[in-house]
């Protein structure tokens, strides 16, 4: 089957698939404020994350990544939402571009239409160097994403089996480039030993990619004549991911924290950022709606999302994103339960602010 092919079919599974509850988000709630003192009016969603300006803490995430022409309509379309949005975007890897300079127009086409946004370029941990930077050249990036998708090439039946010096390759381009390296997963989540690794190598921003969005285990299976059915559920979810990894920064390390992973709506994004995120990314979600409803629906909804958004500030007493990370919130559930048996104290969470 061609690279083309195999992407087209990520796609169109991926909305058959769909989107679970499996995130981990629904065990965190907020502590409610009678005497909130906000003017809804007056809160602010603009919020620097790392070295790059954001006028909200949202971003559209990687999704596709070559595909020909179905590929580039759909980067188009998502390039022109996050244009109107004034949001980063994320490509999907650009692998496939690499290999085939046939695909470089599905790229080079968010960039077209959105030529003064944040751009992230995409490459897999298998790329080298040069490779590297030819994928940020194609899009004059302004930030590289780095992406580990392990379980997803173990399913894949024309997947990778060699996973060998990942690391160290991650760690060249880490230091031969000059912008933003986000080392991302790809919806299996981050441990803290995986972050302590990537901050031994001199990585600063980390996208957890949590369990709970699109899962690339059913997908791939999908694909599969014997199914590989022990990765369904394989991964840390994302309310776990992002908690565990903000605990460990605070305590040790200076990161920039990048949350996604089944991430579907405002509260989804005030959760994370509560949990200690830096950012949001959407990314099944937005898809889905392009795909559903098309880019002026998208876009209305996106606003609404981000409305939506500053009225969960106002009822929690929170006028920045920075006030937002302080808030305090009870998590309960099976995400207590992770956290609690990873040695990670809840009432810190439930007590700050």
């Amino acid at each position: 089957m061609s690279r083309a092919k195999r992407k087209i079919d990520h796609i169109e599974y991926a909305m058959q698939v769909g989107q679970t509850r499996a995130s981990g988000l629904d065990d965190i709630t907020f502590l409610h404020r009678s005497f909130p003192d906000t003017i809804v009016n007056q809160i602010s969603l603009s919020t620097k994350v790392g070295e790059l300006q954001f006028s909200s803490p949202i971003y559209i995430n990687a999704m596709t990544g070559g595909g020909g022409r179905k590929t580039e309509k759909i980067n188009r379309q998502l390039a022109q939402i996050a244009n109107v949005l004034n949001i980063p975007m994320a490509v999907g890897s650009q692998m496939s571009a690499v290999k085939d300079k046939s695909e470089q127009p599905s790229y080079k086409v968010v960039r077209q239409y959105h030529p003064r946004g944040l751009v992230f370029a995409n490459v897999g941990s298998e790329a080298t160097v040069d490779e590297a930077l030819f994928c940020i050249s194609m899009l004059e990036a302004d930030a590289l994403q780095i992406h580990m998708n392990v379980i997803q090439e173990l399913v894949m039946p024309e997947g990778d089996r060699d996973f060998k010096g990942a690391l160290k390759r991650v760690e060249s381009i880490i230091k031969a480039i000059d912008i933003p390296v986000i080392v991302k997963e790809v919806g299996f989540g981050m441990s803290r030993e995986t972050v302590k690794q990537l901050y031994n190598i001199g990585a600063s921003y980390v996208d957890v990619g949590g369990f709970g969005g699109t899962n690339f285990s059913l997908i791939e299976n999908s694909r599969r004549t014997r199914q590989m059915n022990f990765f369904d559920h394989w991964g840390i979810p994302t309310a776990v991911s992002v908690a565990e990894t903000a605990v460990y920064n605070n305590d040790t390390l200076d990161l920039t924290i990048f949350a996604s992973g089944g991430i579907q709506n405002a509260l989804d994004i005030a959760k994370v950022i509560a949990l200690g995120a830096n950012a949001a990314g959407l990314a099944g979600t937005v898809l889905k709606w392009v795909k559903d409803d098309g880019v002026d629906r998208t876009i209305d909804n996106l606003n609404s999302l981000l409305t939506d958004l500053k009225f969960i500030m106002a009822a929690v007493g929170a006028e920045t994103i920075t006030d937002l990370k302080k808030s305090p919130i009870i998590i309960s559930g099976a995400t207590r339960e992770w956290l609690i048996e990873r040695g990670i104290d809840t009432t810190v969470f439930a007590n700050r602010g």
